[in-house]
């Protein structure tokens, strides 16, 4: 019965994550609700991984869960299940969209799938955000302001966008960067 319901939670997100990995956070903060697979600071440790890692995001994520959820075959399942939906659907596009791809109906979809994109993004953005650099426990236990904030992360954070906008740094390579934060998030027990 897992493998199905792997099948089922990772076929739809596949479906209906369009903009990208970063689009499936949504989905996988759901799954974190509803089942026990993983808990939500596994999620941002998937997210990540899946950063530092080869290959697309969203596919490492749902690699991860599954595994999380039922081993190894769980994994495959949840791997196998985001990408199927892709591929049925760039197979029924492709042979579509050769003689609809001027339609006024076609770009008007495409136009209105970019906001709905950007808003998926937005959503996992601030959920990376919020699971990083606060502390909502401590802040609800304490009701101090200073407790809900995580200053390590938010000054590591805050040096990286600065130090990015740098043309020297820009040319770093960004797995340098990943490397580099990870080394300080053990070298400072983030």
């Amino acid at each position: 019965m897992i493998y199905l319901t792997l099948f089922y939670e990772f076929f739809k997100m596949g479906l209906f994550a369009i903009g990208g990995g970063m689009a499936t956070l949504p989905f996988l903060q759901s799954i974190c609700e509803r089942y026990d697979w993983f808990t939500p600071q596994m999620l941002a440790d998937m997210v990540a991984i899946s950063e530092a890692t080869p290959g697309p995001i969203g596919i490492n994520m749902a690699t991860y869960a599954g595994f999380q959820a039922a081993g190894v075959l769980g994994s495959i399942v949840a791997t196998f299940s985001i990408v199927l939906p892709a591929f049925i659907l760039v197979m029924i596009i492709a042979r579509m969209l050769s003689r609809f791809q001027q339609s006024p109906g076609v770009q008007a979809a495409f136009y209105g799938l970019r906001p709905a994109v950007a808003g998926l993004i937005a959503s996992a953005a601030y959920s990376v955000a919020s699971i990083s650099m606060l502390h909502i426990d401590a802040f609800q236990a304490s009701h101090a302001l200073l407790d809900l904030f995580d200053w390590k992360a938010i000054l590591l954070f805050a040096v990286l966008i600065v130090a990015t906008q740098f043309k020297k740094i820009k040319k770093i390579h960004p797995i340098f960067l990943i490397a580099l934060a990870g080394v300080i998030g053990v070298v400072f027990k983030f």
